[in-house]
């Protein structure tokens, strides 16, 4: 059996070697977002390469570094970049990190990431709630030998997006007047974006956005029993939405634009997820 759990314990320990903190709250920031790591306080930081087992990013504007330090008075492991199936990553590599979390001791995530809009009402720079997802990417972490150390074999997926932790978002985001949607995230493999037929066919099996990430993250978060607040940043319109073509650029433009407001939440909701942790 692929000893995830013993991999995942060394890289673990490894990282909190080098900080004193303990952080209660993991954060993996997406494309165009990694700015959030930057202030945080007292912060350690540890190239993905310099963690045993742990898998590099590759994918432009992502840091590929974990950054542990204190969000105001939370403590908290921040992911400057994640990686991806499209990277050529297996399914349980594109976990690893979060088996890394769960030996870390956090129980609570916040995932976030670059993210294109089909919903019509949203518009570009738009913050969006997940409150569940559409896995369209072939694969599960989950696959193969169940390790009963980090979870059960079939783990209920019917709350994978914690609602509590949605509704003190949208308090957050009330307090400081901005507009935060919630939908319905469909994970698609990559790395070229998605023709308008399939943004047709996603609109009408119930996606609001589409996005190369986070499905298998939160399985195998939820898998462990870490709570997930996930939030998208809707970087573009998704195919034929917009009679224009897309491009990263785009994405990592939009990631700038909104990483005030953005953060601004971030350093809102965190006291409160790790009252409720």
């Amino acid at each position: 059996m692929d000893d995830q759990f013993t991999r995942a314990e060394a890289a673990a320990k490894s990282v909190l070697q080098r900080s004193p903190l303990r952080p209660e709250i993991g954060l993996v920031l997406g494309s165009g977002l990694g700015g959030f790591a930057d202030s945080l306080a007292d912060a350690t930081r540890v190239s993905y390469a310099d963690i045993p087992a742990f898998p590099r990013s590759t994918a432009i504007g992502h840091a590929g570094q974990m950054v542990v330090g204190k969000a105001g008075a939370v403590p908290v492991a921040v992911m400057q970049g994640r990686v991806h199936l499209y990277e050529g990553y297996s399914a349980q590599e594109v976990a690893f990190p979060m088996r890394v979390f769960g030996r870390m001791g956090i129980r609570a995530v916040v995932l976030t990431n670059a993210a294109g809009g089909i919903n019509v009402n949203y518009q570009q720079g738009a913050l969006v709630l997940i409150s569940d997802h559409i896995n369209l990417q072939g694969t599960n972490p989950l696959t193969g030998a169940n390790d009963d150390r980090l979870g059960v074999r079939f783990p209920d997926m019917t709350h994978a997006y914690d609602k509590s932790y949605r509704e003190l978002a949208r308090e957050e985001a009330s307090k400081l007047g901005m507009t935060l949607h919630e939908g319905i995230y469909a994970a698609l493999l990559g790395p070229s974006y998605e023709t308008p037929a399939e943004i047709r066919y996603l609109r009408t099996i119930g996606a609001d956005l589409v996005g190369m990430s986070t499905a298998l993250e939160v399985i195998s978060a939820r898998h462990m029993g870490i709570k997930v607040l996930a939030i998208s940043c809707v970087t573009n319109m998704a195919a034929g939405i917009l009679d224009q073509p897309l491009s990263h650029q785009e994405v990592m433009e939009t990631g700038e634009r909104v990483k005030t407001s953005f953060e601004a939440l971030l350093r809102g909701v965190l006291p409160r997820i790790q009252g409720d942790s």
